[in-house]
């Protein structure tokens, strides 16, 4: 609230002073870390998931799947990048629905009220679920042993970089949909219809190759596909993948940058409503 202080000559008005992007953006951050490893459930439930998932359905396909991934043919080999990007998507969902969270129980509220930039928001809450969804992917690298792959470090670097991109555009467009929600219901009902699909059209679960004529094409235009492809390309080099490694991180890289701009606009957005 704006204060006015007298003087000989005239009022002053002193306007709060508006802090800069970076203060308020890591403290959000921060508040996102501490919050996730405070939830003990909420840590082993995000890792026990896929791996129990990539665990159980490899195993089952392991005889009837042949790709030729790691050099072995067994559908363990070939899910493992999949299973990588599984853990990515449900820390970002599971990271975004506290936005929801947080509007409900009014800290938003609070946050939009302080003479903070709405763009602090953004990159806090998204730089906070990306750190989550990145740390989750990257300690599930440490499986790569039960698939006879031993990545050098070249690879582990490359991995790694797919991995934050991944994480980061899948947190922005998480964000940018839990934005406008106003109950978990509503945005786990979009989950359903555009995030889990995004995944199980990635390459994933089966290759593009396999797929039939209009499959191919919408799991080509999907760009969690190249994300997918990137992990591949540095854990299996000796593997034919779909793409090459520079077009799957430049793909990966640009939709990283075209999910935070949609978040951004979204926040930024200016609603004039009629006067009642």
């Amino acid at each position: 609230m704006a204060t006015v202080v007298a003087t000989a000559s005239a009022p002053r008005i002193h306007q709060p002073r508006k802090v800069g992007i970076w203060t308020p953006a890591y403290t959000l951050w921060l508040r996102e870390i501490v919050r996730f490893y405070r939830q003990k459930a909420r840590v082993v439930g995000v890792i026990a998931s896929p791996l129990l998932f990539w665990f159980v359905l490899g195993s089952g396909f392991a005889h009837s799947f042949h790709s030729g991934s790691a050099g072995s043919g067994e559908y363990l080999g070939y899910f493992f990048p999949g299973a990588v990007v599984m853990i990515v998507l449900f820390t970002a969902i599971f990271s975004m629905m506290s936005l929801i969270q947080d509007r409900n129980e009014g800290f938003l509220l609070s946050v939009l009220a302080a003479p903070v930039s709405r763009s602090s928001i953004v990159l806090g809450k998204v730089l906070g679920g990306a750190t989550l969804a990145s740390i989750q992917g990257i300690v599930f690298l440490v499986f790569t042993p039960l698939i006879g792959v031993h990545p050098s470090l070249s690879a582990i670097a490359v991995s790694v970089a797919a991995i934050v991109m991944i994480s980061f555009e899948l947190t922005a467009l998480g964000f940018a949909i839990a934005w406008p929600m106003d109950s978990p219901q509503a945005f786990h009902a979009i989950v359903n219809l555009i995030l889990l699909p995004l995944w199980m059209l990635s390459g994933a679960l089966f290759p593009a190759s396999g797929a039939s004529g209009w499959l191919r094409i919408l799991m080509r235009l999907n760009p969690l596909t190249y994300g997918v492809d990137a992990l591949r390309n540095a854990l299996f080099p000796a593997q034919a993948t779909e793409f090459s490694l520079a077009m799957n991180l430049a793909v990966t890289l640009a939709f990283c940058v075209l999910t935070f701009a949609a978040s951004w606009a979204i926040v930024n957005r200016r609603t004039n409503k009629p006067a009642a």
